[in-house]
């Protein structure tokens, strides 16, 4: 059997014709496709079908039929406008993308979407649209790829073994994205990741000279890339790049391919008028023509064409059923392993994971990024698929456990990364490890420095990735460092992500709880928002248990007929306890709610929301050292915040808080107006 399909493979390789039709019927599809959604970006499918039908039938390893078989190939059009090219393969390999679905493109409900999603059909590795994106994603995969290599293969059993391919743009490597990627990348040798530059110089303003003259070869040559220059519409030069690349695993490779976008397009070729717009009836007409397809017929695919396709999907198939056997043995002669690579893989933890959990003394207050750094220390050890890192802040993150070994160069048995100042290339780069799986990713930064991160962050929640992004310094009370530091509006913007997890706790027990969070998450990015200032570890004999932190929203110290509720988050929640205390010297009794999650809240049935928020108690103060903006969606109308709308300053902590009226006395004066308010309105 093995002869006949190796057999089939080169005689198929060696029909020049039946190749040069597969790539025209890629072409094809993509015209018919925009052209019946009147909507959609023809010119580059039509540009890279000649590369990706070589990378695709003499290079990628995958199985339509097992997806998600971890030693698979990975590939990412990063240029993700270009996405009916990825559609057109998808389909044509034996993936569960029908003609019909092609015929959907860009509708509603269809797996066809404007942009490849991921989850969406399989066989898309990264929802990929926002240019830059994909190329980052990628350097992810291959990251894990190593490091799981370094961790789980043995002599004899080569588990992680597998590149990483990915397709770009211009618009791609304009991205500042690109650059902190691909400068990562080389720095470390990730040998097994190939990108293929599409360079057609044509953007949607025009030619890409209007804005960009970058000398891509040597830019890359200075990053530590190999790079090669060819005619990427001539697929013999692409075939003999690629087999350049995979000689050596040492350095990430750059195939500069200058192709012509909109290739066969009679009048559109090569100008912008291919790149975002259907090339209209007339045109695609003449188009088919030129090319040799068949005028009158839409969604043109013969049958040929498709087993072609999958007589070379065979090949990975055949891979995989190896791999499957080999894994079985490694199983039975590595059973620690195997199950570490099990749980790995499927984001489980070990059963004893939380059993020796840091606790904290009464008499030490303590910020809470160190409370997270002693959680990190506790649990490090027990979850094999943690890797950790920072962008440049590790001491000040505390997100570098004791005796870790660091990742570097030739050595990928380590668990932590070094991003260097590169915090949207640190984000999307978990995003690619986690997307890789194997890998439970975790990263620091200032939360600051989240406005550098946020597409990144807002990808992962597209995609339901668990990554966890640890964010430190996190409001005035970094202090000194002033408002280029201090965020303000931070908090908001992330709590404006669906399917984000933003999580602020009030002291060292809640932090705990925060983590607990975080790694139940199998479908969600989760923020852990901490304090640089050390703040009080609450007694929880006299305040509620820090569990209740779970639910999002808790009352953490109650008070008999209580008038008013105050509702902190962070820092806050003991600012608000110490107006709890003023209120009750004046005869009024105070609740006082700590929330350090509003989605978590947000989720839990209306019978706990409304024990904990009771709508009679209308009179309510939420105080938060942050924007007041969406405050009023827990507080009412009858409600008042204290917050901060306005940049900070630079000055002791405490100082600031004083200066700007983040006070218990300033919560009293606000809980007084907002039952005075609700009198009013009774």
């Amino acid at each position: 059997m093995t002869k006949n399909r190796e057999s089939l493979e080169k005689d198929l390789l060696q029909d020049s014709k039946l190749e040069q039709l597969a790539v025209n019927v890629i072409r094809g599809l993509a015209m018919d496709a925009v052209q019946k959604a009147n909507s959609g970006h023809p010119g580059t499918p039509m540009g890279l079908a000649d590369a990706a039908v070589v990378l695709w039938t003499r290079f990628l390893n995958f199985d339509p039929e097992d997806p998600d078989w971890p030693d698979r190939d990975r590939f990412v059009l990063s240029c993700g406008h270009a996405s009916m090219l990825l559609y057109s393969l998808l389909f044509l390999s034996g993936y569960d993308i029908s003609l019909e679905d092609l015929k959907n493109f860009r509708q509603f409900g269809s797996k066809t979407a404007g942009h490849p999603e991921y989850g969406h059909a399989p066989g898309i590795e990264t929802t990929t649209g926002p240019l830059g994106q994909g190329i980052a994603n990628a350097v992810g995969m291959a990251l894990a790829e190593r490091i799981l290599a370094s961790r789980y293969n043995k002599p004899g059993f080569e588990l992680f073994d597998h590149w990483t391919y990915v397709f770009a743009s211009d618009g791609d490597l304009m991205e500042g994205i690109s650059h902190e990627c691909c400068s990562l990348a080389g720095h470390l040798g990730l040998g097994k990741l190939i990108v293929l530059y599409d360079d057609n110089g044509i953007t949607i303003d025009g030619h890409t000279s209007l804005a960009y003259s970058d000398n891509v070869k040597e830019r890359f040559l200075s990053y530590g890339w190999e790079v090669q220059q060819i005619y990427g519409n001539d697929r013999k030069q692409v075939e003999e790049a690629f087999s350049k690349a995979k000689l050596s695993t040492d350095r990430p490779h750059m195939i500069i391919a200058k192709t012509h976008i909109g290739y066969g397009s009679p009048h559109k070729q090569d100008t912008e008028k291919a790149h975002g717009e259907p090339l209209g009836v007339e045109e695609v007409r003449l188009a088919k023509e030129k090319l040799g397809l068949p005028a009158d017929i839409l969604f043109y695919v013969p049958e040929e064409v498709v087993q072609y396709f999958h007589a070379f999907a065979q090949r990975g198939k055949h891979k995989r059923q190896q791999w499957m056997e080999l894994y079985k043995k490694y199983a039975h002669i590595y059973p620690r392993e195997a199950e570490s690579l099990h749980k790995a893989l499927r984001n489980e933890l070990p059963e004893d994971w939380d059993k020796q959990l840091p606790t904290f003394p009464l008499d030490k207050p303590i910020a809470t990024r160190a409370a997270s750094g002693a959680v990190i220390n506790s649990i490090f050890s027990k979850i094999d698929s943690l890797v950790g890192g920072s962008a440049d802040l590790t001491p000040s993150n505390n997100t570098r456990p004791k005796e870790v070994v660091d990742i570097s160069k030739g050595n990928f048995s380590g668990r932590y990364i070094h991003y260097g100042v590169r915090e949207h290339a640190m984000a999307a780069i978990m995003s690619g490890m986690s997307l890789h799986k194997g890998i439970r990713p975790y990263g620091g930064t200032f939360l600051i420095f989240s406005d550098y991160m946020r597409p990144s962050m807002r990808l992962a929640a597209m995609m339901k990735l668990p990554v966890i992004y640890i964010f430190t310094h996190d409001s005035i009370g970094l202090g000194e460092d002033g408002p280029t530091h201090q965020p303000v509006e931070q908090l908001t913007a992330l709590r404006a992500i669906p399917n984000m997890t933003v999580f602020r706790p009030c002291d060292a027990m809640e932090t705990v709880e925060g983590w607990k969070v975080a790694l139940s998450k199998k479908e969600r990015p989760t923020c852990l928002i901490l304090t640089r200032q050390a703040l009080p570890v609450l007694d929880r004999s006299k305040y509620a248990s820090s569990v209740g932190a779970l639910r999002g929203a808790y009352v953490i110290s109650d008070a008999p007929g209580f008038q008013v509720i105050l509702i902190g988050s962070g820092s806050e929640v003991h600012i608000a306890l110490e107006a709890q205390e003023l209120l009750a010297q004046r005869n009024i009794p105070a609740r006082v709610v700590s929330m350090p999650s509003w989605d978590l809240f947000a989720e839990q049935s209306p019978e706990y929301q409304e024990e904990v928020l009771p709508s009679p108690i209308r009179a309510r103060v939420a105080v938060e050292a942050a924007a007041t903006l969406a405050w009023a969606k827990w507080v009412g109308l009858e409600g008042e915040v204290v917050g901060l709308d306005h940049f900070g300053a630079s000055a002791p902590y405490k100082t600031i808080y004083q200066k700007f009226g983040i006070t218990a006395e300033k919560v009293v004066e606000a809980a007084i107006r907002s039952l005075e308010r609700q009198k009013s309105l009774s």
